[in-house]
């Protein structure tokens, strides 16, 4: 490869495996490495088949490729890799057209595609709800303090049985002041003030708080990456972000407990599209995984929006406020989630070198 060719190859955001004639890695480039969590010296000449799992017949789709030289695209397959559970993807194979009879084999997941797809519309639902909040919370507030007043002089000149309606209208203004409290908080939120944060020491506070409080009966193991580099963030806004998120896993636990996963990890192949059109590598990843029930299909694809929630009597504000913190920083937030198995992943860039 020239010197540009080798520029193009490391930059590709998504796994790239170049093969020769056997089907045996020949190149890869740093996404493959980081996707296969090894090196192209430990891995020049094995066989891609020993460190790739397909559920697609990619040996004949090989064969069809050089045949036919000419490319070939499979949508819609699960690609592991080692230990690392299985990940949608779209495969593109293409030959090379040289006579040793190389081909490329692309691999590209696909929620990465999705989701930095839909990070976009959630930032401008979470503006507008902020504009909406900032009004409806100043316009509902002074009527309620009106109403609770007049309920509670009301009540002085009842009898006792009567008197719990008008202990009935209090609480409930009482319970409606509280939930706009919430709405102002999540209008109010101000800019991050960004420093280099070492992202484990926001994890462990969250964590041990989480664990004498409202997590107190799950069981919170770490899976820490401890290479990481900083990240660019406001240490106070991503302790919120994770507390929330936790607390949400032990909420879905129920009373039963369960275990909570936090897992921390590198992956350059993500990056952030500003709208500039340039791009930005939000490389590191914290995962927090649950084993309870999942989230309700009907609303799992919106539950960053405002207002959507799964629990009874949810705000549903929660992680609309996570869901615009991650964005303020620059960074990006998903969800999968299946009965036994949820991942919320934050992915943040790094801070930069001083």
């Amino acid at each position: 490869m020239t010197l540009d060719q080798d520029a193009i190859w490391t930059a590709l955001p998504i796994p790239a495996f170049l093969l020769d004639a056997e089907d045996r890695i020949a190149e890869i480039n740093p996404a493959a490495e980081l996707f296969v969590n090894s090196t192209i010296k430990g891995l020049r000449e094995v066989p891609v088949f020993d460190r790739l799992a397909v559920d697609a017949p990619l040996d004949e789709a090989f064969e069809r490729v050089r045949s036919n030289h000419a490319a070939l695209f499979i949508n819609d397959v699960e690609v592991s890799a080692g230990n690392r559970p299985p990940v949608h993807c779209n495969v593109q194979i293409a030959p090379m057209n040289d006579p040793a009879e190389h081909v490329l084999l692309l691999i590209t997941p696909r929620e990465i595609a999705g989701r930095l797809g839909r990070a976009h519309s959630v930032q401008s639902a979470a503006k507008s709800a902020i504009g909406m909040a900032e009004m409806l919370a100043h316009e509902i507030k002074n009527p309620l303090a009106g109403i609770t007043g007049a309920a509670q002089l009301l009540s002085m000149s009842l009898s006792n049985g009567d008197r719990e309606m008008t202990d009935l209208i209090v609480a409930e203004s009482r319970r409606i002041v509280k939930l706009l409290d919430q709405v102002e908080q999540f209008g109010n939120l101000s800019p991050p003030a960004c420093k280099a944060v070492n992202i484990h020491d926001i994890l462990d506070r969250v964590r041990k708080s989480a664990a004498v409080g409202f997590a107190a009966n799950m069981r919170i193991v770490e899976d820490y990456d401890p290479s990481l580099p900083p990240t660019w963030a406001d240490s106070d806004q991503l302790i919120q972000v994770v507390t929330n998120l936790i607390k949400n896993a032990a909420q879905a636990a129920g009373p039963a407990g369960g275990t909570i996963h936090l897992r921390t990890f590198y992956d350059l192949s993500l990056r952030m599209r500003h709208p500039d059109g340039s791009g930005v590598p939000v490389p590191l990843q914290v995962e927090i995984i649950d084993d309870g029930p999942g989230l309700p299909p009907e609303i799992a694809g919106d539950i960053f929006e405002p207002f959507i929630s799964g629990r009874e009597n949810g705000t549903g504000l929660g992680l609309a406020l996570v869901s615009k913190i991650i964005s303020d920083h620059g960074g990006w937030i998903a969800v999968d989630s299946v009965p036994g198995r949820t991942v919320f992943r934050i992915s943040l860039p790094v801070a930069p070198k001083e």
